[in-house]
């Protein structure tokens, strides 16, 4: 367990609170029927959780994200990410607009989304550029009070429920740049269905969360919904991703001790050959690593954002926790699997579910691949290998 001061403690037992009335039954039926979970997300948004890292004068609590990450822990391993991803862009997703967004902006939108009146999606990934996001291809082009923004994005989460998107586009060709992360400009805006198709995607798990391709068609952005200057908008972006990934890696394991705990109740409980499975080294040994890889994983991911919040350097820690966290948590949703035998290929069980849930946070937001290539070039000092 790791050290938590009072006020996390009682951030912690808070945000469990609100959990606890959601149970394994409604988490279920929120995957089975693909259901974004209404509930939940209006509960936690009643409770002030949604706007934990929002500056205090918009209605938040003006907290870091050691915070953050307390909540996202302990609702993962309360409801699995189905629960986590329905509310954790509002911890890192809005960042570049309370770090880069006018006064004017942010008294606007800010208290919407701490309330949970508004909802976010987060539209940059692109199905020809994946994680090479300086080779998107949406174009907004400047015209007289705004921009006419065309283009695509894919895998974008929450787009079926949300009201607005915080989108990255082209303002100028890659090729005009004398960087290619120049000219890339990006801004908060309304998710005009009019103008916006959205497809939803069917996949493995997180069902309750869907995600979806995006098709804009000329759609009309005001000059004042770009956050920043034109053309710096990557860099305002990457405001939000280590705490992105610092998140994700938080989710993850809190995902893998819940399997755990399922994993070693069955095990305790579960009786063959006149004894139970839990006394078998083949059972207990397995088990026993996952604990040890989870904590491990917490205790990075619990440095990475006390140097985030202390204004550090803390890149590769933030990736360290993702890769770590998201690795661990899934051999911990496997070994329950196992531990259940065929029944952990029951829904009964719900091991078979986190499993599922697990499985996308060693696959985004950001690649294991592409962590390692940042740590051998940033850390290691190695040549740049793409």
């Amino acid at each position: 367990m790791l050290e938590l001061t009072p006020e996390q403690q009682a951030i912690r037992d808070g945000v469990a609170a609100v959990c606890n009335r959601f149970g394994d039954e409604y988490w279920l039926e929120c995957d089975r029927t693909e259901q974004f979970p209404k509930d939940f997300h209006h509960a936690m948004a009643g409770a002030g959780w949604l706007g934990v890292t929002m500056p205090e004068q918009y209605g938040g609590a003006g907290l870091g994200v050691t915070e953050a990450a307390v909540i996202m822990h302990t609702v993962a391993l309360h409801g699995a990410q189905t629960a986590a991803s329905s509310i954790h862009i509002n911890m890192f997703g809005p960042h570049p607009v309370v770090v880069h967004g006018t006064a004017e902006q942010k008294a606007q939108w800010l208290p919407r989304l701490v309330q949970g009146q508004d909802q976010v999606c987060f539209g940059v990934t692109e199905p020809d550029a994946g994680l090479d996001t300086t080779s998107i291809k949406t174009f907004a082009k400047k015209v007289e009070g705004g921009y006419r923004v065309t283009g695509r994005k894919m895998w974008t989460s929450t787009a079926q429920v949300a009201n607005k998107i915080l989108l990255l586009t082209r303002t100028a060709p890659k090729s005009d740049g004398t960087k290619s992360t120049d000219g890339i400009t990006l801004f908060y805006t309304d998710l005009d269905r009019t103008k916006f198709e959205v497809r939803r995607i069917p996949k493995h798990g997180r069902n309750a969360v869907e995600s979806n391709a995006v098709f804009i068609d000329d759609f009309f952005i005001p000059d004042d919904h770009r956050i920043g200057d034109e053309g710096k908008g990557f860099r305002y972006l990457l405001d939000g991703l280590n705490p992105e990934r610092i998140l994700v890696g938080c989710e993850a394991i809190g995902i893998g001790e819940d399997a755990l705990r399922r994993a070693t109740r069955y095990a305790q409980e579960r009786v063959v050959f006149n004894r139970p499975i839990g006394m078998n080294q083949s059972i207990q040994h397995p088990l026993a690593e996952c604990w040890v890889n989870l904590k491990a994983a917490h205790l990075m991911a619990h440095h990475a954002a006390a140097l985030y919040d202390a204004g550090k350097p803390c890149g590769a820690e933030a990736n360290s926790t993702k890769l770590l966290g998201a690795r661990a948590g899934y051999q911990a949703a496997f070994q329950a699997v196992m531990t259940h035998g065929g029944m952990g290929y029951a829904k009964e069980f719900h091991v078979e579910r986190l499993l599922r849930e697990v499985l996308i946070s060693r696959l985004a937001p950001v690649s294991e691949q592409m962590i390692l290539n940042f740590i051998a070039e940033h850390v290691l000092d190695l040549p740049k290998s793409y």
